[in-house]
């Protein structure tokens, strides 16, 4: 059982190391200091608790609170956000999501274009899905200059997209450094470049610097490694 508060409430998650989506979730669950249950899916199989609570896409993660099932990243952390609410005193465990109306919908925009711009492109480049690796890396460098920008407007100056401590979009975008770092192993390149997007690559230290985070994030070697166990696994069952 991993977090703090929660003794009274059954809170799992459903989920495997290496993802990134399900890095949110646990990383949402940590800053509320929520005890929960990290269920590993096996790789290459699906549990029957996750087609039970998932029979729509069949994916991970999933939140199973109080045996009842919310699914898909972002929808997850704003959920625990609305579920753990931080006293307005405490700066422990402070909101996720901003709470100015305006700021939340620019928050959830910018979250919206990470998930649209960065997932499959770094799959491609990390080899486990086909595509042009040139065609990835320009999607992936353009999508890093839009977000340096967005970073200088929703921080406001401070460490944070989310201000003086992590919030939703820290999470969103944070939850992909691993493998953006695994990806620039893997090819030797470099994306978070100081250069090009300087305000970034100081927040993504800061980002990985963070207590919580460093309970959640993989290592970038183990995830170089579980690439290559996926790559196998997915060249098998065409090959079938």
């Amino acid at each position: 059982m991993e977090g703090g508060k929660g003794e009274e409430e059954e809170v799992k998650v459903v989920g495997g190391w290496a993802s990134p989506f399900v890095m949110r979730v646990r990383l949402a669950l940590k800053l509320k200091g929520v005890r929960h249950e990290f269920l590993q899916e096996e790789l290459g199989r699906k549990s029957e608790l996750l087609l039970r609570s998932n029979p729509v896409r069949q994916q991970i993660p999933v939140l199973v609170h109080n045996a009842r099932p919310v699914c898909e990243s972002a929808i997850i952390v704003q959920y625990i956000d609305d579920v753990w609410p931080s006293p307005s005193s405490s700066s422990d465990a402070p909101s996720i999501l901003p709470s100015h109306p305006y700021d939340r919908a620019t928050a959830r925009f910018w979250a919206a274009y990470i998930d649209d711009k960065l997932p499959r492109s770094l799959r491609i480049l990390r080899g486990t899905m086909k595509g042009d690796t040139a065609e990835a890396l320009g999607q992936v460098a353009a999508a890093l200059l839009q977000l340096e920008a967005a970073f200088e407007n929703c921080s406001k100056g401070k460490r944070f997209f989310g201000g003086d401590n992590v919030g939703y979009l820290d999470i969103i975008l944070g939850s992909f450094i691993g493998w953006i770092q695994a990806s620039e192993k893997i090819l030797n390149i470099k994306l978070l470049d100081e250069a090009k997007v300087p305000l970034l690559v100081a927040w993504a230290d800061r980002f990985c610097a963070h207590d919580a985070v460093k309970e959640v994030m993989p290592e970038v070697d183990k995830l170089i490694e579980f690439g290559k166990l996926l790559q196998a696994l997915l060249n098998a069952n065409h090959a079938r």
